[in-house]
């Protein structure tokens, strides 16, 4: 296996009006909090959105790793749906005084370039701002942050400062290239 470079850049918005909206896309679409903490939804969603860009931090997680994390106070998914069908997903994730990492955000490649995702991270990114509203415990949120790598979509940076979100941070590190665990050839329409 050959070893590659990787850039991640870090974003940042620091006040609910650095959010900046998306155009809703046309047709049946709709966002909804999974409310019921479900490892399976949740596995499903992740490796879904990330087989083809080298999601694997969590590929390996044990069914109690998954329902672990998803109770924790404040993590919460919110799917988006087309017609019915769910096409991406964003996880918001409580950090230390007020900070709420964008931990997961993306489509299912085959919902990918229908004007979907600026519109889920808008939602997501306002959710985000408004976490302590449905978790009193939490503290009201200060900043909303998330990061983005050379090997996502190729829209991703342009649609996160097109919502406002500012960089902070870059890096590049060497990762050991290894094949995409999926989707499955021929299983999407490019």
């Amino acid at each position: 296996m050959t070893n590659i470079p990787v850039t991640t850049w870090s974003l940042e918005q620091t006040d609910p009006s650095d959010l900046l909206p998306a155009v809703a896309p046309e047709g049946d679409v709709r966002i909804a909090r999974s409310e019921v903490p479900s490892p399976e939804f949740s596995r499903y969603l992740y490796a879904s959105v990330g087989g083809d860009i080298l999601w694997i931090d969590r590929l390996g997680w044990t069914f109690a790793q998954w329902q672990e994390h998803l109770d924790r106070p404040g993590v919460e998914t919110w799917v988006v749906y087309d017609r019915g069908t769910p096409a991406g997903y964003v996880e918001l994730e409580p950090q230390d005084d007020g900070v709420v990492e964008i931990v997961y955000f993306g489509l299912i490649p085959a919902f990918r370039g229908r004007r979907l995702g600026g519109h889920l991270l808008a939602y997501g990114a306002a959710r985000a701002w408004d976490l302590a509203d449905r978790w009193p415990g939490l503290p009201p949120t200060k900043r909303v942050w998330l990061h983005t790598c050379s090997l996502d979509g190729v829209h991703a940076m342009d649609n996160y400062q097109r919502r406002g979100f500012k960089l902070f941070d870059t890096q590049v590190e060497e990762m050991t290239q290894a094949p995409t665990p999926g989707p499955w050839p021929g299983a999407y329409r490019v």
